[in-house]
């Protein structure tokens, strides 16, 4: 699943040097030449060397492919992931474009079909929640977040547009860690409308030196959609979270 999602994501990231070498050399005259973004503080180059380092890397991984590239569709989703904005397409319609794109990659056959692994993480989540509510030093919210009380806090609590510091660890129900503030050796910092909405809610309910442990079912999660390498669409989640300041 990890190759077919850089094959993807390759695709999107090479579509201005492949859409440049299908159309030469008679497009080439009669488009204008795309003005270059201008490159001069550092900050500009740092990202431009980050950008061209993934690209390079991403390079490596696409072979060939009928992939139908249309550049403007392209940058609009680029950008809009960077600006934060929220995918516009549908999530039935995210699953069925991204069959499309699996069906277009060679490696396809030997990927495990994504609708499966999504509805086996949906039922395992399910029964792990549904055994874990039962417990008597579990609480279960109205949205269906379940949390445990680790060590009760004395501060203020945060509101859904406060800024929050926090030390956490993530994990998946099979107890693979996936993230993890104590191991980057410094907690994290965010607003807390900023963040998953098990996150939202949860931290609302703890007070300044608090810590907690939230069981987070996918739709209170990422969804349906994988984030990153280790969590697939439809995973339920379990964070340890310590509450240090609310701001």
């Amino acid at each position: 699943m990890k190759q077919m999602y850089i094959w993807i994501i390759a695709v999107m990231m090479l579509s201005f040097t492949a859409e440049a070498q299908k159309s030469k050399p008679a497009a080439a005259k009669q488009q204008p030449k795309p003005k270059l973004v201008v490159i001069k503080t550092d900050e500009e180059k740092m990202n431009y060397l980050s950008g061209y380092d993934l690209g390079m890397k991403l390079s490596a991984s696409v072979k060939s492919s009928n992939f139908p590239l249309r550049v403007p569709a392209i940058v609009a989703g680029i950008q809009e992931a960077l600006e934060g904005s929220e995918n516009r397409l549908p999530q039935d319609e995210i699953q069925r474009i991204i069959g499309l794109l699996q069906q277009m990659n060679p490696q396809s056959k030997n990927q495990p079909n994504m609708a499966e692994i999504i509805a086996k993480c949906k039922k395992e989540g399910d029964e792990f929640l549904t055994a874990n509510k039962t417990k008597d030093s579990v609480v279960t919210t109205a949205s269906g977040l379940q949390y445990k009380i680790l060590r009760p806090g004395t501060g203020k609590s945060p509101a859904e547009t406060s800024m929050v510091t926090v030390q956490y660890r993530g994990r998946l129900i099979n107890g693979t860690v996936f993230d993890e503030s104590y191991q980057r050796g410094e907690p994290a910092t965010f607003m807390l409308n900023q963040v998953i909405k098990g996150w939202t809610e949860g931290l609302q309910l703890m007070k300044e030196g608090a810590k907690f442990e939230f069981y987070i079912p996918y739709n209170l999660a990422y969804g349906e959609r994988p984030a990153g390498q280790l969590i697939p669409g439809g995973s339920t989640l379990i964070f340890e979270v310590e509450l240090m300041e609310v701001k």
